[in-house]
This record gives structure tokens, sequence and C-alpha cells, in this order.
């Protein structure tokens, strides 16, 4: 796991769209694994900033979101079916047909996962996947205890993640109890994993995932099982990280050719 610690919420973009960036530079029909959230807005405002520029283009890139509500209507403005068409399909200039959200609105919804984590194979799996990690320590909706070797699969989301998520909503009554959401084997499955985080709200969770133990109690801490795994975050969400100043060493010492990988 590689951890760099960044000034702001701004930077942390930067370096993270800059792996991104990479990853679909090297092969213009790329699988990416597309995270809803606050905190990976600064990813695709950066990364929309390039494709203005004409430095990448995503209309031959493939993308599956990594979660969606169960049972919110399609036309919501905070179904993630609106929310990846509004902040990343239109913005990166994806074509709408090479985009997949969770299917949360399924008369059968153990098969549409099903169904959703066979399609990832079968695209050849996620190439790079962009991740946010949740107060209580989630990444995608895989709330505390979920199996490392979940798969994508319905979930009922955590009394805090509702609260968290209530802003989006006029009241937390609004906020729907279940999602279907990538599983934590489907996550790991990624040739490569990008996590960001901003903010001291953030702290607590991503000093536990990178350096707690291994716990489902602390679904993000299943990326230290990870290959290849990048954590950006800013120098708030670093607040509570007691190694600290190694990886901001360590980042200042990278050798230049790993930048590329």
């Amino acid at each position: 796991m590689e951890i760099i610690i960044m000034s702001t919420p701004a930077d942390v973009g930067r370096v993270a769209a800059a792996k991104i960036a990479s990853v679909v530079a090297k092969n213009p029909s790329a699988v990416i694994g597309l995270a809803t959230g606050s905190s990976p807005l600064v990813i695709y405002t950066e990364l929309k900033r390039r494709v203005d520029a004409g430095e990448i283009s995503f209309a031959q890139a493939r993308g599956f979101a990594l979660d969606e509500y169960v049972g919110i209507p399609l036309e919501h403005p905070e179904s993630y079916a609106n929310v990846i068409a509004r902040d990343v399909v239109v913005p990166l200039g994806f074509d709408p047909a090479r985009v997949r959200v969770p299917n949360g609105r399924a008369d059968d919804l153990e098969s549409a996962a099903k169904e959703y984590d066979a399609a990832i194979h079968s695209a050849g799996g996620i190439d790079v996947q962009i991740l946010g990690i949740g107060t209580n320590g989630h990444i995608g909706f895989n709330e505390p205890t979920s199996s490392f070797a979940s798969r994508t699969r319905i979930k009922t989301l955590a009394p805090r993640t509702r609260e968290d998520n209530a802003r989006y909503f006029d009241s937390l009554e609004l906020v729907p109890m279940h999602c279907m959401t990538q599983g934590l084997g489907t996550i790991l499955d990624a040739q490569q994993v990008v996590l960001v985080a901003h903010g001291t709200a953030k702290a607590k969770a991503v000093a536990a995932a990178i350096e707690g133990p291994v716990s489902s109690f602390v679904p993000g801490s299943a990326l230290q099982l990870h290959e290849h795994a990048m954590v950006v975050v800013d120098e708030d969400a670093a607040a509570e990280l007691q190694l600290a100043d190694y990886y901001r060493y360590t980042y200042a010492n990278k050798p230049t050719w790993q930048f590329d990988l």
C-alpha cells in the first residue's frame, strides 16, 4: 500500500487523477471502477480539466459504478445512476452505453447483483478502482463485518452511513435503507485501487484502514491485502496516522520510474 499525503483536497485530486490518467493513456478502453460521494469529486474535477485540455479521452473507456441504492427511482437526483451521469459520464465524455450502475430497481435483486459481478468479469475486470472511505471505515457500501470474500450483493446501510448521507436528502427518513454494492472480494480483484480522503472527519477511518489490524470491523483495511493500492489523503485526513512523517519521506524520495506504474 502506497500512502501519499498532500496539502489540500485539490492536490489529492491531482495526484489520484494522474494515476487514473496513466491507466487510460496506456489503454484507452480501460475499465474504470467509479465511486460516488464527496471524496472522489476532486478526482473527477481534475480529470475534467485534463479532458478539456485535450490531454486524455474517456470515449473508449468503460465504467462500472461501485454501488446503488435499492428502490430509489431512476429519476431521483440522488440515484447513483443520475449521480454518475452528472458527475462522471457527461463531464468526462464517457459513452453512456459503456458505463453501468448496479440495478437497485430490479425485480430480482439477487440475480441482478450476480449478473453485475459477472459483467465486470466479462469486461476483463476493473483496471483501476476509485474509492472513498466512510467515517465507519466502509468502502463501497461494505459496512463493518462485511466478508473480505464478498461479491456484489444487497447490504443494509449502517445507521452512521445513513446519517452521513442524509445531507443529500430532505430528511434522514428518506435515505434508503438498502443498497446494492460491489463486495470487498470484487473490489480486491481490481488490478489497481486508488482511495482518496480529505477532511478531519475521515482521519480516524483512514488511520484504522492503513495502520490498524486487517479486520472486518474496518472494511477499508482489506486494502492492506491488495498488491497495488494507492491511498491519497490531505493533511487533515492524515491527522491520526502514526507514520505520517515516513509516508511523506517515502513519497518525496520515490524513484522517478515508479511514478508511471
